[in-house]
């Protein structure tokens, strides 16, 4: 569906677990833009009780050098309700102690959050730290 008239994005949203049942063989293909890890709701991988080491460990030594992954998203709840099954960071915590290890990764691309009813102000208080480059948003006109 790609034309040069309209750009068209493929990503995945593999769970944090590696490897990903099942999107492992997929991504290994190169052919997402965007990968979407999500570090919640899977204890071995996830923050839990003020210790990023699991997150880390599996971003650093699975996520970051996964073949086929272009770029990587750091997959987090919007609050504590939004991932029943944990992995929250405060956002303090996320921008002093996670972020800082994760950022200077090639292939790091910032953070996407679950879900959008349940953020109380969590992307404005990490957005100046997620990621240096600067997001536009626009309609492109048709003429």
């Amino acid at each position: 569906y790609r034309t040069t008239e309209r750009r068209v994005h493929l990503s995945a949203a593999p769970q944090c677990s590696y490897p990903d049942y099942y999107l492992d063989a997929a991504i290994r293909t190169g052919l997402f833009d965007y990968v979407w890890v999500q570090f919640f709701n899977n204890p071995p991988c996830q923050y839990s009780m003020g210790n990023a080491n699991n997150l880390i460990n599996s971003w650093s030594s699975h996520w970051a050098s996964h073949p086929g992954v272009n770029k990587l998203f750091l997959g987090l709840p919007a609050s504590p309700e939004a991932a029943p099954s944990g992995g929250f960071i405060p956002h303090r915590m996320l921008i002093r102690e996670v972020l800082p290890q994760i950022q200077d990764y090639p292939n790091y691309g910032g953070v996407m959050l679950w879900n959008v009813y349940y953020d109380e102000n969590y992307s404005q208080a990490i957005r100046p730290y997620v990621n240096p480059e600067t997001l536009t948003f626009g309609r492109r006109s048709k003429y």
